[in-house]
This record gives structure tokens, C-alpha cells and sequence, in this order.
């Protein structure tokens, strides 16, 4: 798939739905308490999101014959990402990722964050801190002639640095009128490998750390995936344009 570089206009325009998503998981911060249900949470992402003139990207989402269900991505705990909202309700001390995505005016945007349930743990809010920064760590390396590797060193040597490990399987990648495109944004790499950042870029950048070990497995609903040893996992994203002035973060109010 070729490389699609963005406009002045087009960034307004991915500006926008990136607002919406910002809006959106501000939101669902505030309502991810004990008791709630992560099918309450993703009624209220939709309703959100189609009173102000857009559409969730995820819902209908397809891969080969599975198709997402849900307009939000809820993964609790050993859940790593794509969990599908359900009946389950948080308990105190789990911690949550709400991974969201629009689409408005033809454009997209996706942003991710993980949220504590009442009190956690302190190694659960070493990973939420930890993780958190390994996102930003990424996103200070963005400059027109660094490398995608440079992006993805400065994830994985943070995260390692703190005692936590970078799930493989799963990777950023490029957005724009398409919620994936290219180039795939790994958390792991060398510097000064990888493609040349250019300017009207945009990636969707979103580390996924575990306390334990990286490894991956797929539940049977064919798109939960967790943790194989059962640690908890974390995972923060934004979508970001590689501009002339540095990085432009397209998914924070």
C-alpha cells in the first residue's frame, strides 16, 4: 500500500475527528467506575459520537470474516486490546483500556488510553505511568529525517527500562481516510532504520506493555487478546502528524 502524505486541509479535517475521539474518551474516563457495565460505556462512546455529525470507526470493522461488533474496544486487566464490550462490570482494581475511533467528514482518528478502577495496585500504576510515557517517549522522536526506528527504539528502551515488556504482535500504523494504512509503527525497533519520517505523515502510535512476558494469545471470540502468562497489560495511543514544527497530536483536547 503507498505511503498517502496529508495536506493542511486534510490534518483540519483529521483534527476534527481526533477532537471527537479526545471528547469522547474524556468522557468514558470520568464513567469507568465500579459497577459499570463496558457495554454502558460503549452506548455512551456511539451516542457521543453520532451527535456530533460522526461515525465509530470500529463498528463493523472487518478482518477476513470476523467483524467488530461494538463502536469501543474494552480490555480489562490481562486483556491487551479488542475487547468487546459485554455485560461484565469493573470491579475495583482492575485496570481498562478504551481504545476509540471515528470517522467524520471521510477522515479518521484513534486514540487509546487505560484507566484505573478505583484504587489498583502500585505494579498496576507502574504500568498505567510507565506505559503512559513510553507513548510520549515515541512521540518526542518524531522530527522530518528521523526514522520510524528512532519512534520505535524510544518506546521499547523506556518500556524495557522500566521493567515491563513490549507486546510484538500487535503495532501502531498510519491513518488518515483510512483508519489503517501505512507505514506499520512497531513499539520495538532500532534507531536510524526504517523509513524516512516525512512531513503530512500521520500515525497512529500506541504501545502495548505488559507486566510479564510479551507473549500474546487469542481468546475464542477471535478478537480479545491477552496476556499468555495472565499479567496485566497496558495501552495508551494518539494519532500524530509528523509536521515541518515537530509532532502534532491530533487526538488530545
Amino acid at each position: 500500500m503507498e505511503l498517502e502524505l496529508k495536506s493542511k486541509e486534510d490534518l483540519q479535517r483529521m483534527r476534527r475527528a481526533g477532537q471527537i475521539v479526545a471528547e469522547v474518551l474524556q468522557r468514558l474516563q470520568q464513567e469507568a467506575k465500579p459497577g459499570v457495565t463496558t457495554l454502558e460505556l460503549d452506548r455512551i462512546a456511539e451516542d457521543m459520537t453520532r451527535k456530533r455529525g460522526a461515525v465509530p470507526a470500529f463498528k463493523g470493522y472487518r478482518v477476513g470474516n470476523r467483524v467488530f461488533p461494538a463502536s469501543l474496544c474494552v480490555s480489562i486487566n490481562e486483556e491487551i486490546v479488542h475487547g468487546i464490550p459485554s455485560s461484565r462490570v469493573l470491579r475495583e482494581g482492575d485496570i481498562v483500556g478504551l481504545d476509540f475511533g471515528v470517522v467524520v467528514d471521510g477522515y479518521y482518528g484513534d486514540a487509546a488510553v487505560t484507566v484505573p478502577i478505583g484504587n489498583v495496585t502500585s505494579a498496576a500504576r507502574h504500568l498505567l505511568d510507565a506505559t503512559r510515557e513510553s507513548l510520549w517517549q515515541g512521540i518526542r522522536t518524531i522530527k522530518v529525517g528521523n526514522r520510524l526506528g528512532d519512534l520505535s527504539h524510544a518506546i521499547q528502551s523506556y518500556a524495557e527500562g522500566a521493567g515491563l515488556s513490549v507486546v510484538r504482535e500487535f503495532v501502531g500504523h498510519g491513518i488518515g481516510r483510512r483508519l489503517h494504512e501505512e507505514p506499520q509503527v512497531p513499539n520495538f525497533g532500532e534507531p536510524g532504520r526504517g523509513r524516512l519520517l516525512r512531513e503530512g505523515m500521520v500515525l497512529a502510535i500506541e504501545p502495548m506493555l505488559n507486566l510479564g512476558e510479551p507473549g500474546v494469545l487469542l481468546k475464542e471470540d477471535g478478537w480479545t487478546a491477552v496476556t499468555r502468562d495472565g499479567s496485566l497489560s497496558a495501552h495508551f495511543e494518539h494519532s500524530v502528524a509528523v509536521t515541518a514544527d515537530g509532532p502534532v497530536v491530533l487526538t488530545e483536547l
